[in-house]
C-alpha cells in the first residue's frame, strides 16, 4: 500500500515536472512577448527602437492588449506593427507576430536606470531596463564678450557672439533679432550670412552680429534684442548701441530755390531755413555774410537758441542792394554755424536800375536826338 502510495506521488511529480516544462505553461496563458535587448545603455536624447516577438503556444487565436507600464515622466513612446499604431494585435495558434516600440529619451533626463514594462493584458510581462548613461541638459547658451559698443549713426557695429550647444544631440537654430525701427540685423555663422545655424551636441559656433542703425537715429542708448531658437530650446542675449551725437546742418529756402532779383539802392527780404541733419542738438546758431562791396544784410533773429535733431527753424533775410550796383548777378552768401558745424548759402541776386533811371534815360537819348536834329535843321544848308 505504502509502496502505491509512493509510486503515485512520483508519478504526480513527474506529470508536474512535464506541465512545468510545457510551452503553454511558460507562455503566460499561451502568449508570450520577447525581445533579446533588455537591458541597454544609452545617452540624453536617444531614441531606442525593440523589434519584440509576441508568440501563441496556444491552440486557439489569441487577440491580445499590448500596453506599456512605467514610463518616466516627459519620456514619450509608440507601439507600431505593419507601419500602424496598435493598441492589440491577434496571433494564430502556433505562429508569432512582431510589433515595433520605440521609447524616446528626453534631452533633460537624470543619469541612471530606469525600468519600464511591455504587457500583454492577462498574458506576459517583459521587462525592460535602460540605463541613461549621462546626465543630459535641455540648454542653449548664447554669449559675447562684448555687448556694448559706441560710435556715430554712420557706423556698422559688429558683435561676435557664442552658441553653444550643451544638448545631447544636434539642433538648428533659427536666429531672430528685434532691433529698433528702420535698423538692419544680419547674422553671419562662421563668417558667412545666414538666418540658421546647425551645431552638433556640446559644440559652439562663433558667429558675427552685424548691427546698421537707422539712418535717422537720433543719439542714445539702444537694445538690440536677438535669439537664436528651435521647437526645443531658445538662448536669449541683448545687444547695446550708444549712437554718439552727429552734427549736420543745411541753410536753404523753404522751396529750395537760392535766387531772386533786386533793385539796386532797395532792400529785398527773403526767407531762410536751418534744418539740423545730424543726430544731436544744435544749439546757439549764429549768423554771418560774405557780400558785394556797399551791399548790406542782416538776418533776424540773429540768433537761434536751439533745434532739435530732425527739426528745422526760419530767419528772416534781409540784403540791401548797393545804391550804384550796375545791373548784373551778384553772389552775396549767408552762413549758419555752431561752435561744432557750420553751412553756407549762396544766394544769386540779379540787380535791376530803379524805373526812374530808366526813364530819364529816355529823356537823355530824346533830348540828344532832338538836338542833333536842331543843329542839323539850322546848319545843314550851309
Amino acid at each position: 500500500m505504502k509502496s502505491n502510495k509512493y509510486n503515485f506521488k512520483i508519478l504526480l511529480l513527474f506529470f508536474a515536472f512535464l506541465f512545468s516544462m510545457s510551452p503553454v505553461a511558460l507562455a503566460g496563458n499561451g502568449i508570450t512577448l520577447y525581445t533579446p535587448y533588455t537591458y541597454i545603455s544609452v545617452p540624453p536624447g536617444e531614441s531606442i527602437d525593440y523589434t519584440v516577438q509576441v508568440k501563441n503556444y496556444g491552440s486557439q487565436l489569441k487577440d491580445v492588449e499590448i500596453s506599456l507600464s512605467g514610463l518616466p515622466e516627459d519620456w514619450t513612446s509608440s507601439l507600431k506593427a505593419g507601419g500602424f499604431t496598435i493598441q492589440r494585435i491577434a496571433v494564430l495558434p502556433g505562429e508569432k507576430e512582431k510589433l515595433t516600440l520605440t521609447v524616446n529619451v528626453p534631452l533633460k533626463v537624470e543619469k541612471g536606470k530606469y525600468n519600464i514594462k511591455l504587457i500583454a493584458k492577462n498574458h506576459d510581462v517583459l521587462p525592460i531596463t535602460i540605463n541613461v548613461s549621462e546626465e543630459g541638459t535641455f540648454k542653449t547658451e548664447f554669449t559675447s564678450d562684448q555687448i556694448n559698443m559706441e560710435g556715430h549713426s554712420k557706423s556698422n557695429f559688429n558683435f561676435s557672439t557664442k552658441l553653444k550647444n550643451h544638448t545631447g544631440e544636434k539642433q538648428v537654430y533659427s536666429l531672430m533679432a528685434a532691433p529698433p525701427r528702420g535698423w538692419n540685423v544680419a547674422f553671419k555663422p562662421n563668417g558667412r550670412q545666414a538666418t540658421a545655424v546647425e551645431i552638433a551636441p556640446g559644440k559652439t559656433t562663433n558667429i558675427t552680429v552685424d548691427v546698421s542703425p537707422s539712418s535717422l537715429v537720433r543719439a542714445g542708448s539702444y537694445k538690440i534684442p536677438i535669439k537664436a531658437t528651435n521647437k526645443y530650446t531658445t538662448a536669449e542675449l541683448a545687444l547695446e548701441v550708444v549712437i554718439k551725437g552727429t552734427y549736420d546742418m543745411e541753410l536753404t529756402t523753404p522751396t529750395g530755390l537760392l535766387s531772386s532779383s533786386i533793385t539796386s539802392g532797395r532792400d529785398k527780404q527773403l526767407e531762410l531755413l536751418v534744418r539740423n541733419t545730424g543726430s544731436s542738438e544744435l544749439r546757439n546758431i549764429t549768423f554771418t555774410s560774405t557780400k558785394p562791396k556797399d551791399w548790406e544784410v542782416s538776418i533776424e533773429p540773429d540768433t537761434i537758441s536751439h533745434i532739435k535733431a530732425g527739426g528745422s527753424a526760419k530767419v528772416k533775410a534781409i540784403i540791401k542792394a548797393a545804391d550804384k550796383a550796375v545791373p548784373g548777378d551778384y553772389l552775396p552768401k549767408i552762413t549758419a554755424k555752431t561752435p561744432e558745424v557750420s553751412s553756407t548759402a549762396s544766394i544769386r541776386f540779379s540787380v535791376k536800375t530803379p524805373l526812374l533811371w530808366g526813364w530819364l534815360g529816355i529823356f537823355i537819348i530824346l533830348g540828344t536826338l532832338g538836338a542833333i536834329y536842331y543843329l542839323f535843321k539850322k546848319y545843314g544848308r550851309r
